[in-house]
């Protein structure tokens, strides 16, 4: 039976000892070397990947410029773009309403508005603490609120970007 000597943190050490042939063999103990429950419950959500796939409108000069900068963020390309106002794109749902507001799929769930967006962020490395945050649902009540008042001003926002690119 292995000896165990001195403490590392909460648990004890294997101690080190040589067979016949001179060999140093450390005895390996499953429950020293596995991570505490409590780690494994906190980091479930970094090892999950899941199947995202947005739909954008390719025709929004602000709209380009945000997927761009998603497309940029998403280095190991977790995240299918899909544009919603090309014809030959395969739409879920009605084409106005994929126009009309931010879609995406996760997991075969269909997601709008500022839950897709979450969504979005949970995919992005950099993002992800803001996509996490997305789940609460007060947070999500806020976010959803704040994209309903972007969509009021979003008409505004297209042409001044329109003006910027056209310029």
């Amino acid at each position: 039976m292995a000896q165990y000597v001195g403490t590392d943190r909460h648990r004890a050490r294997p101690r080190t000892f040589t067979n016949r042939r001179n060999a140093s063999i450390r005895l390996a103990n499953a429950a020293y070397f596995a991570p505490h429950p409590a780690k494994l419950r906190r980091a479930s959500y970094i090892t999950v990947m899941t199947d995202l796939t947005v739909w954008h409108d390719g025709a929004c000069p602000l709209c380009q410029r945000e997927i761009a900068l998603m497309r940029r963020l998403d280095r190991r390309g977790a995240i299918t773009f899909i544009d919603a106002a090309d014809d030959d794109s395969m739409c879920p749902v009605d084409r106005a309403d994929l126009l009309a507001r931010f879609h995406a799929s996760e997991d075969g769930r269909m997601l709008s508005g500022a839950a897709a967006f979450g969504a979005m962020w949970r995919a992005i490395p950099l993002l992800r603490p803001l996509g996490i945050a997305a789940r609460n649902r007060w947070v999500l009540a806020i976010l959803d609120r704040a994209y309903l008042g972007f969509l009021v001003v979003r008409p505004a926002l297209q042409r001044l970007a329109g003006k910027q690119v056209g310029a």
